[in-house]
């Protein structure tokens, strides 16, 4: 009678390792998987783009302008 119930006690555990540990793990692992391996596949498919529309234009930069001609004067006017 003990045996059994000693039988029943560790099936139970494995019963509960099994269910809430080892199969939970398994699922978040291969969800993991599958988000690294989809974004993966988007970062290829963004690299075929870029490559596919060439490089990218150059920006012509404007000269700097001449600060004197920023600069305007003004006469500090008394009511």
């Amino acid at each position: 009678m003990f045996k059994i119930i000693v039988y029943g006690f560790l099936l139970y555990l494995l019963y509960k390792f099994i269910f809430e540990l080892v199969i939970p793990v398994s699922k978040a692992t291969s969800q993991v998987k599958d988000k690294i391996r989809e974004m993966q596949e988007q970062q290829q498919e963004q690299q075929r783009r870029q490559q596919q529309a060439g490089p990218a234009p150059v920006q012509q930069t404007q000269p700097p302008k001449d600060r004197d001609a920023d600069y305007i004067e003004f006469e500090e006017m008394k009511p």
